[in-house]
């Protein structure tokens, strides 16, 4: 039995039931049944939209001072109408990410016994049923090697296959025809009228081909038929013209089917399993489970759901699924990031005037959250790239709207790098949105340590948003510290005075804003002084680190999500943005910020005691890692089963419930699915610079297991084993050179790691084999 599987007994009713492949480019939801079989086809650069410099006012740093006057002497209505003014600008062609076309299979024999799965070892999505002339089976997956989807459809009895193929676009600009009787071409043009004018989008070009071995096979009105053949193989593949400087995107469809045809079924399925377990084969998670493998998936939720009991197994299969979405979604040479529904769109997010975006304060992070501890450190490279573009566009938006150096973006962003403040002040004008994606520049680094990553990449975008940041802030005229503003707590609300005097979302100095800043100005100066540059840059940093605030305790004992201690007008709301000092941040931790640990503590317990608590994914994942991060296991499994089985469609992939900003029904948002598989990983792995944590958080539920190849901040993978709730044996494999504490509850042991060095250490954290440097 593979235990590392997704699998059903019955059809897909719709695509939230359905099974996704993808190649980091081209998704595929299959969903389905016996007699029909459907494949949504997405493709990364599918966008309406258009690139559109959003054009400032004027006023810079005239109108920040205007502004900045009025919430300092508390009038924050004031301060918000000359926000609206001067930061609320006219949008135009944002666009979204859109589906590109349904290609649709249908089957004339009925059949019994049906069972879908999708395998994470293989990356195969399969389906298997009994018809009266035989077993039928098709297998399909998306090859990175290649860059296209292949299905084989094949049955046990010759002449079995016999299938209608048509293909549907979802946008209104998409035509299909048929070509030499085995091939269907379409052409299309990402367009909506609800984020642009209907009128500008990404075009595509795709084909879809057919190679039998028997029967027939010979074009319809529609597509393609196949005709009593021993097996067939459906070749797709679709190009944009997005980033292209000709006209070859046209044609690469051609070579791309016919060099993939000539290499066949076989040799192609081969190839897309080495490549995919090349990545997918490096880090695994072992639990005590029973034989729950046997029911399927969905009836595993819902046992879930119902609290009948523990499924570690479940945990870990929703593990692998994230790894698996991360490798299917994300490869280092895809051309842009996951958006808010990864690789994957059901068009649901467009219909109810969402946009499958880049969410910058908190989806699109969330996204990436796994991919280094989890060991895709490649799959982290397209959100990279994309920053530093990111970074030209917020260039302009610096000078638009503030008339200061350096780079800013803030809640939204799209495939042509709008950096602009967002559509309403209340939530729009988060102020360190492109700063939080970018301190993930920082992450890649901290965890590879690739010094001309470091040089060419990460320090030069860092400190441009460094420059920014030095330039904009201001040092608040009674209490001294050096402070944004106006700008949000994402996308929360405050009372300012009275409740009957109206919430208030602005402010100078939120408390996210200042520990991104921190986590931004630490870095840039250990990174100049590393690299020994910049040494004007370096005073500067210094001086700022110093005036800027402290976290602070309100006076319920919480952490402050305002720089005053101001009420929440939303005591149930969804962000905890200011956890950030947590996770993925380290400035606070038990050991070294007991005060402040408490408070955090105080903050997720008091947004939980909120009956009306808005209940979606991400807050799921916010409380599992918040609680991680505390070492309190228990608590944050709890809710890392609530994630899956309260916030999963039958086919494992989180939503956000109906009600939620606007949802009108449960949507699919994928950073559930990442966001949870990186707290599954942190309740048994956390690092920080200079220390390795293992076993944090265990469960108490989880006695017995092991993990193999979760990577450390340091440029270090680690394997555990434990029995009994206590470590038995742990591994320390090293590529850099660097000092670190390994820690395990109240014992540590100071290593000096050396490249190609494996160190392994008892359960008294002895180092047994390996190099050991005593601690002071």
């Amino acid at each position: 039995m593979n235990r590392s599987r997704l699998w059903y007994s019955g059809p897909a009713e719709s695509w939230k039931q359905g099974l996704p492949i993808g190649n980091g480019r081209i998704g595929a939801v299959i969903h389905g049944g016996i007699e029909q079989e459907t494949w949504s086809m997405t493709e990364i650069t599918y966008w309406s939209g258009k690139t559109e410099r959003i054009q400032g006012i004027g006023g810079g740093k005239a109108d920040l001072e205007r502004m900045r006057e009025s919430f300092f002497q508390g009038d924050f209505n004031e301060g918000d109408r000359l926000a609206k003014l001067a930061l609320q600008p006219k949008k135009g062609n944002f666009g979204t990410n859109l589906s590109v076309c349904d290609v649709i299979l249908r089957f004339d024999q009925p059949g019994e016994q049906l069972v879908r799965e999708l395998s994470l070892e293989e990356a195969l999505a399969q389906v298997s049923y009994q018809t009266a002339g035989g077993q039928m089976r098709r297998e399909t997956f998306a090859t990175h090697a290649e860059g296209v989807v292949v299905s084989r459809i094949s049955g046990s009895e010759a002449g079995s296959v016999s299938f209608a193929l048509s293909v549907t676009g979802r946008t209104n600009s998409f035509t299909s025809a048929a070509l030499d009787g085995d091939t269907v071409v379409f052409q299309g043009q990402a367009t909506e009228d609800i984020h642009s004018d209907g009128t500008c989008g990404v075009f595509c070009e795709g084909r879809i081909m057919i190679v039998a071995k028997g029967g027939s096979v010979q074009s319809t009105a529609d597509g393609i038929e196949v005709s009593h053949a021993d097996e067939a193989v459906i070749y797709f593949t679709v190009n944009t013209d997005y980033g292209q400087v000709d006209s070859h995107w046209r044609t690469a469809g051609d070579s791309q089917i016919k060099a993939a045809a000539d290499k066949g079924y076989e040799i192609l399925k081969q190839e897309h399993i080495a490549d995919y377990r090349e990545l997918y084969g490096r880090a695994s998670i072992q639990l005590d489970d029973s034989d729950s493998d046997t029911i399927p998936t969905n009836e595993r939720i819902k046992r879930l759901r119902s609290g009948q009991q523990e499924d570690p197994g479940l945990i870990v299969l929703f593990f692998q699924y994230g790894r698996y979405l991360t490798i299917a979604g994300t490869r280092e040479d895809s051309p842009l990031p996951l958006h808010l529904q990864g690789l994957w769109n059901d068009g649901e997010a467009n219909r109810m005037a969402w946009s499958c975006d880049y969410h910058l304060d908190i989806n699109t992070q969330m996204n990436y959250y796994p991919v280094e501890i989890s060991n895709l450190a490649e799959c982290h490279v397209p959100l990279m790239n994309y920053i530093e573009r990111l970074s030209v566009a917020g260039r302009l938006a610096a000078q638009d709207f503030y008339g200061c150096e350096g780079w800013v973006a803030h809640v939204f962003s799209n495939a042509w790098g709008f950096a602009a403040p967002g559509w309403e002040t209340g939530w729009g004008l988060n102020v360190t949105g492109g700063l939080w994606i970018a301190t993930h520049l920082k992450e890649h680094y901290e965890y590879g340590l690739d010094r001309s990553f470091l040089t060419k990449q990460a320090y030069p975008v860092l400190k441009e948003a460094a420059a920014f940041f030095l330039d904009y802030m201001i040092v608040h005229p009674s209490l001294g510290w050096l402070v944004t503003g106006p700008s949000n707590s994402p996308e929360n609300s405050f009372y300012s005075g009275k409740q009957e005097e109206g919430a208030q979302q602005l402010s100078m100095g939120p408390t996210m804003d200042q520990q991104l800043v921190r986590d931004l100005f630490t870095f840039c100066l250990e990174a100049a002084e590393l690299l020994q540059t910049d040494l004007e840059l370096q005073k500067k940093l210094k001086h700022a680190i110093a005036l800027l605030p402290p976290l602070m305790i309100g006076k319920r004992g919480q952490l402050q999500e305002w720089l005053e201690d101001y009420e929440e007008a939303q005591p149930e709301h969804r962000h905890l943005a200011h956890t950030y000092a947590l996770y993925p941040s380290s400035q606070i931790t038990p050991l070294a910020t007991p005060e402040l640990s408490a408070a955090v503590k105080q903050t997720l317990l008091g947004r939980m005691q909120t009956d009306e608590l808005e209940d979606i994914e991400f807050t799921a994942v916010l409380f599992a890692t918040g609680f991680s991060r505390l070492y309190e296991g228990d608590r944050a499994l709890k809710h890392i089963n609530h994630l899956i089985g309260e916030l999963c469609f039958d086919n494992l992939l989180t939503y956000s419930k109906a009600g939620v900003a606007g949802a009108e029904t449960n949507i699919f948002v994928i950073d559930g699915n990442y966001g949870g598989t990186a707290a599954v990983a942190d309740l048994l792995l956390q690092s920080s610079a200079g220390e390795i944590n293992l076993l944090p958080a265990l469960p108490s539920t989880w006695p017995t297991g092991s993990f193999q190849g979760l990577r450390a901040k340091g440029n270090a993978e680690v394997d555990v084993r434990w029995e009994n709730g206590a470590l038995v044996e742990a591994t320390i494999r090293a590529f850099s050179e660097g000092n670190t504490i390994i820690r395990r509850g109240d014992q540590s042991v100071a290593i000096t790691l050396s490249p190609g060095q494996v160190y392994t250490l008892d359960r008294q954290l002895n180092v047994v084999q390996g190099q050991v440097e005593a601690r002071s």
